[in-house]
């Protein structure tokens, strides 16, 4: 066990034979995160010819760096390596002086290769959970023993065709149950309107200021659940999307497994499907792949084909059944879960330079608090995993998963590869200016929300997390392509970092927003849910920020709480359909 000790807290990490994060954070300005590495990250902006002294060293920059940037510890020639996490994340380009940051234009993505004949031993030490041991949630219990966050109603369609049916049973269900979004827009609009009808000139100095309170989450948590007739439900949730037909049989099928895994996620209590009725999707398939994925499924399930007689009966009788199905699941009430019945999505987007040495970390050694004590953790974004494969397949005991994570890893990249779009260019032009100049960079932080856990199982897209542990899932790295993936694949609470900020939301999870800094969470504080900045200001250590999380994410998993993106319906849903994305 590691101790550094900066003012704030302590910082405590596992050892292991291939990875460990030692925050050396003496300075306040600047800080290492691995002692192999050959860069220095800039913790403020530091200027152009300022001195540095770290490790008994001094560095004197020929350039300003800014904050989340880097700079070289040594003169790099091209070729030269450049070391980060304690990995390989790029090579020289150009001779870089010690002192100079590193670039687009000096530093091109490089990274390891991998493989089976590579894998070395991995040894564990599981983190204390003795605080957490017998910790429970308010949870919807369900028949098949799952643990739901949240007490849902879905209604989906198999074809686009019916995607104007499903948004016109959302307007009629939400608008008179009471879950539709405030109309603070339409008010702005409506008053907007009044003055121009009124002759008004100047409309924008008659107009009076609006009232920002989306600040105000308690007020806004209360009319969340105001004027709702079912206490016991917390949304009808409703799905669109472009498929079902016209494209691959694959693809239909790829959807058939998504949609299944989002009616047997644990935060769903009934379902509600519509079919036109000739489209590839058709009812007895999706009946199927629900029963395939879950052999104890015991939820009810509605399914309507509209070719089978006019709009206006199909409508009527899916509004019949489905408020009957409502009237039915709101006799279910929350009821005590162990900490065991979390399954935990961990997902970064927008992310920056502070990501992979704050928010990242925190969410690494939550994961490992919830799989020591028996939960589940599901680790996706397969292209930001790009330079870190070989530590997570010596993480993976069962050698066939270690083959099933490189299988799918060498077939995506190979895919993206073949048409000029490979991994090292996934990262955004947002990461590239907070910090992450190659895609290893990035992909050694985004690992870190996998903690240090050996890998329990390797899952590909939608496909249900069933084994207690680590997960890896394959999905993009596209926000909501990659939450879609979590949720199909049963997860009932996601894990969002953020270093620039992003609204991200899911339909039947809440996605829970931590960003990396704290001006971030000052800026926006309408969409970020919990603030991992205070690791960088030196307030909290990583183990201490987790804890706080995790008590976070017990009065979440309970009801006591709701997320920005669920006050603001960001309910984002995107298939995958195995093109390329990244």
């Amino acid at each position: 066990m590691v101790k550094v000790f900066r003012r704030g807290g302590i910082f405590r990490t596992n050892e292991t034979l291939y990875y460990k994060i030692i925050l050396l954070l003496m300075p306040a300005r600047v800080l290492k995160v691995h002692p192999a590495d050959n860069v220095i990250v800039a913790l403020r902006n530091l200027a152009a010819g300022e001195k540095i002294e770290f490790e008994n060293t001094l560095y004197e920059l020929p350039y300003a760096v800014g904050a989340k940037h880097k700079f070289v510890t040594e003169d790099r020639q091209p070729g030269d390596p450049i070391t980060m996490y304690g990995v390989l994340v790029g090579k020289a380009t150009q001779p870089i002086r010690r002192g100079e940051p590193i670039t687009t234009f000096n530093l091109k993505h490089d990274a390891d290769t991998y493989g089976l004949d590579k894998k070395q031993p991995y040894s564990w030490q599981p983190p204390n959970t003795l605080a957490w041991e017998g910790r429970t949630f308010m949870g919807y219990h369900r028949a098949d023993g799952s643990v739901g966050t949240r007490n849902y109603w879905l209604v989906v369609p198999l074809v686009f065709c019916e995607n104007r049916n499903v948004l016109i049973l959302k307007d009629a269900f939400e608008r008179e149950l009471g879950y539709a979004q405030p109309e603070t827009y339409r008010v702005q609009v409506h008053e907007l309107l009044s003055l121009y009808k009124a002759g008004e000139m100047d409309i924008a100095k008659k107009m009076q200021p609006f009232v920002d309170e989306s600040q105000n989450q308690t007020l806004n948590s209360a009319r969340h659940q105001a004027n709702r007739p079912f206490k016991n439900v917390d949304g009808i949730k409703f799905l669109t999307h472009e498929m079902g037909c016209g494209g691959t049989r694959q693809d239909s099928g790829y959807l058939c497994s998504l949609l299944a895994g989002f009616i047997n996620n644990p935060n769903v209590a009934g379902a509600t499907v519509l079919s036109l009725g000739c489209q590839h999707l058709q009812t007895d398939m999706i009946s199927a792949e629900i029963k395939r994925q879950n052999p104890k499924f015991d939820k009810p399930l509605l399914l309507f084909e509209q070719q089978a007689g006019t709009e206006y009966a199909l409508m009527s009788e899916a509004v019949k059944q489905t408020f009957l199905g409502l009237v039915d699941i709101n006799k279910l009430e929350r009821q005590p879960a162990p900490l065991s019945a979390l399954t935990v999505g961990l997902k970064c987007g927008g992310s920056d330079g502070f990501s992979g040495i704050s928010a990242n970390p925190a969410l690494g050694q939550l994961s490992d608090i919830l799989v020591t004590l028996g939960g589940k953790t599901v680790l996706a974004e397969f292209p930001e995993l790009n330079g870190v494969e070989q530590e997570l397949i010596n993480r993976t005991d069962d050698t066939d998963k270690a083959q099933k994570f490189i299988t799918l890893m060498g077939d995506y990249s190979a895919q993206a590869e073949a048409v000029g779009s490979g991994f090292d260019m996934n990262p955004s032009p947002g990461n590239i200016k907070d910090g992450l100049i190659t895609d290893a960079i990035k992909s050694a932080g985004a690992a870190k929300k996998g903690g240090t856990a050996p890998v329990a199982d390797v899952l590909d897209y939608a496909e249900p997390a069933t084994t207690p542990g680590l997960n890896l899932l394959c999905t993009p790295g596209n926000d909501v392509e990659a939450t879609t993936g979590m949720a199909g694949s049963g997860t009932n609470v996601i894990l969002f970092t953020t270093g620039l900020g992003t609204p991200t939301g899911n339909p039947v999870c809440p996605v829970v927003k931590v960003s990396t800094n704290t001006v971030l969470k000052n800026r926006m504080p309408d969409v970020i849910d919990f603030d991992s900045g205070p690791i960088i200001d030196g307030e909290q250590s990583i183990e201490q920020n987790a804890n706080a999380m995790l008590e976070y994410i017990i009065k979440l998993a309970s009801g006591e709480v709701i997320t920005q993106a669920e006050r603001l319906g960001q309910d984002d849903f995107i298939p995958w359909k195995r093109g390329v994305s990244l």
